[in-house]
Parts: C-alpha cells; sequence; structure tokens
C-alpha cells in the first residue's frame, strides 16, 4: 500500500512538473532578414500580391513550428520597407532603392497586422550604421542620406557606415527610430551586432578627423565606446517618451570580452574580436544602466567549439543580465556545416541547456529560411516536442 502511495506521489509530481515547464514564459522567436533577400521577399519577388502570399506563409510556417515572436529586418541599410519621411524604399523590396512597391502597399503595417493576428509579438530589427552594402555594386537613390550628407560617412571596406562619432548622424538615426516607434504598433525597436564595424585586417577605420573634433582627451577606444553609448542612451529615451510599451533590445556577437583582456569579467573565450574590444558596444553599460529592456546574445558557435564554446557563453550571459531579459541567439542556419551541426541532437541539447541556466528567458533563431527545409528534422522537433505546448511571453516587470 504505501509502496502505491508513494508511486502516486510520484506520478503526480511528475505530471505537475511537466505542466509547469510546458507553460513557462519563453520568447520563442525568428530573424527575419530582408537585407540581400536572405528571407524575405525572395530575390526577384518584386510582386506585391507574392510578397504578402510569401510572407503569410512564412508567419505560418512559424506559428505551427510554436513561435510567438518574429524579429523582422525592416531597415537592412538606412533604407525602409515603409514609407519613410527619411530613407528611400528598399532595392530588396521593389528591386530599385527609392521606388515604391507595386501595387502601392505598406510592408510594415501589413507585416505587424498578420504577426498580431497570429497572436505573435513583431520586434522591429533596424541596422543602425550600415549605410551602403556594396559600393561598388549598390545603386544609391538620389535621395538617399549618403547624397544628401556625405561629410556623414566612412567608407570602409566594401561598405560605407555613418560616423558613430558624428553627433548630427547620431540625431537622425534617432529621429528615424522615433518616427518608427511613433506611427507603428511595433512591439520593439531591435537592433543587430553592427555599431562600429568588424574589423577587416589591415584595414584602419578612418575617423581622425572626428576624434580630434570630438576626443576631448579620451583614449580612441574609450571615445568610441562613449559614442556607442551616447546613441544608445538618446534611443532608450526616445524609444520610451514615444511609447512606453514598446522595448528596446540589442542583439550583441556572442563574446563580450575574452578572459584575456578581462581576467575578472571576460568570459573563457579566445575569440579574435569582442563587442567591447572590437565593436565599440559596451552591452554590459547598457543592461546595467537600464537602456535597454533585452539583451540576445548571438551564440552561434557548437558545444566544445575550439574558441567560443556554446555551453560557456550561455553560462557566462546568465550572469550578467542585471535583472533584464536574456534571449539567446541560436545559429540554426549553421546546420550541416560540420560534425558538430550535423549532429541531430546539437540543437536539443542547446535548447535543454538554455533551459536549465539561470536567468535566461528564451531564444531567436537565425535565420527564418533555414526552417522551410527542415534540417536535421529541427522543425519537427519544435513543432512536436520542444515547442509543442505554446508559451507566454517573458513579463519585462
Amino acid at each position: 500500500m504505501l509502496q502505491k502511495i508513494v508511486s502516486l506521489y510520484f506520478l503526480f509530481f511528475c505530471l505537475s512538473h511537466n505542466a509547469h515547464a510546458q507553460t513557462r514564459s519563453e520568447f520563442r522567436g525568428v530573424w527575419v532578414a530582408t537585407v540581400d533577400n536572405i528571407d524575405w521577399p525572395g530575390k526577384g519577388n518584386f510582386n506585391t500580391d507574392s510578397q504578402k502570399v510569401e510572407f503569410i506563409r512564412l508567419l505560418d510556417m512559424h506559428q505551427r513550428n510554436g513561435m510567438n515572436a518574429i524579429v523582422v529586418q525592416i531597415r537592412p541599410c538606412t533604407d525602409a520597407f515603409y514609407p519613410s519621411p527619411y530613407e528611400p524604399w528598399s532595392q530588396w523590396l521593389s528591386g530599385v532603392q527609392g521606388k515604391p512597391p507595386s501595387p502601392y502597399y505598406d510592408p510594415l503595417q501589413f507585416m505587424i497586422a498578420e504577426t498580431h493576428k497570429r497572436k505573435m509579438v513583431f520586434h522591429a530589427w533596424m541596422n543602425p550604421y550600415r549605410a551602403v552594402f556594396n559600393i561598388n555594386e549598390t545603386v544609391v537613390a538620389a535621395t538617399h542620406i549618403t547624397r544628401l550628407h556625405p561629410e556623414w560617412f566612412i567608407t570602409y571596406g566594401d561598405k560605407k557606415y555613418f560616423d558613430p562619432g558624428n553627433k548630427a548622424a547620431q540625431q537622425y538615426v534617432t529621429a528615424v527610430v522615433k518616427d518608427v516607434v511613433s506611427r507603428y504598433e511595433v512591439d520593439a525597436i531591435h537592433f543587430d551586432d553592427y555599431f562600429y564595424p568588424y574589423k577587416i585586417e589591415g584595414k584602419v577605420f578612418p575617423d581622425d578627423a572626428t576624434y580630434r573634433l570630438y576626443g576631448n582627451g579620451l583614449t580612441r577606444d574609450d571615445w568610441r565606446r562613449s559614442n556607442t553609448d551616447s546613441i544608445i542612451a538618446a534611443l532608450s529615451a526616445t524609444i520610451k517618451k514615444e511609447n512606453k510599451q514598446c522595448q528596446f533590445g540589442i542583439s550583441p556577437f556572442g563574446v563580450w570580452r575574452n578572459v584575456d583582456r578581462d581576467p575578472i569579467n571576460g568570459s573563457k573565450t579566445n575569440g579574435a574580436q569582442s563587442n567591447y574590444d572590437d565593436l565599440y558596444a559596451d552591452i554590459l553599460l547598457w543592461l546595467k544602466n537600464g537602456w535597454i529592456d533585452y539583451v540576445a546574445p548571438q551564440l552561434y558557435w557548437e558545444f566544445g567549439h575550439r574558441k567560443a564554446p556554446f555551453e560557456v557563453l550561455l553560462n557566462w550571459w546568465g550572469k550578467h543580465t542585471y535583472g533584464k531579459q536574456c534571449y539567446i541567439g541560436i545559429g540554426i542556419y549553421r546546420a550541416n556545416s560540420n560534425a558538430a551541426w550535423s549532429n541531430n541532437n546539437q540543437l536539443s541539447r542547446q535548447i535543454e541547456a538554455l533551459r536549465n541556466t539561470p536567468n535566461i528567458n528564451g531564444m531567436i533563431f537565425f535565420s527564418s529560411k533555414t526552417f522551410e527545409t527542415n534540417p536535421n528534422g529541427w522543425s519537427d522537433s519544435l513543432r512536436l516536442n520542444y515547442f509543442k505546448e505554446p508559451a507566454a511571453l517573458p513579463s519585462l516587470e
């Protein structure tokens, strides 16, 4: 009799624990990249009706897989997937920068409505400083800001960027974001990892003139970080003033600092570049100061990676959230790219690990197109197992 009571108690405990696990809040998002037509719209699809059909199909796929959030790139390269008073229509929407969609529609308004119809949230992904994707190939519209204010920009490699130290450029980017938040029901503004660009070997980012003008005695590195800090603080204040419910999130490169540069706070990684030392993005300061609502570090490596092991960085970020939400960026696009990502268990191990790490509140997958081929059966695994039960979004309270 006692054994039967114990067995029944154990069964009740398991069922209760499982129900709790399934109903816990969890951010389940997907990045939808529009730059170079990576995810949407498909290359060469410049027809309004076809674009709508394609986006609805994309949303339905992710809804079936259990997602509750979509992160769509609406400003890939100082251009717009919406009618903007500041920037031309995107070349990846209509085929020609500055040309409106035909027949005319507002893609952002359409995407938000369809996303909300499915009880999913819409995060508007904007690239802050990339201005010309390829200076050798891009035909820039006459109204593009690089033509109107060429003094705001720096050419580095084959791209053109806003000079982050230029105060007028910062004010312009802030105005662009304010416009979107004031006119559209976006649930969040989302920035990726491109602030100062990734370093190109043998090339120095040419910001000497601005440094001489605004350096104020700071070292070049500290001055660059202060430039990034100032726009994040300004954007945070602007977003909340326009709409207190609109979140502000950043998806940084997965390594904040390597342990050799910071023995106390750095992660036990030996990656070539890092946010703090190379991209001049002090993510931890932004979290501490409450300038951002969530962080989504891009941990696109596998367990046991030689330079940046997934498990090491996952635990590091879990200890450095400062009370803010943390969603792990998962590189599902890497499916079958090497032996580790050909292993069917790589994704399931990552999901289970992040679910068992304190202060981790969900995940975002890069990127949407990968799910179309169901690599290693991972879409099925989400739909039938890991995301089988719906999850509420984490509360910011």
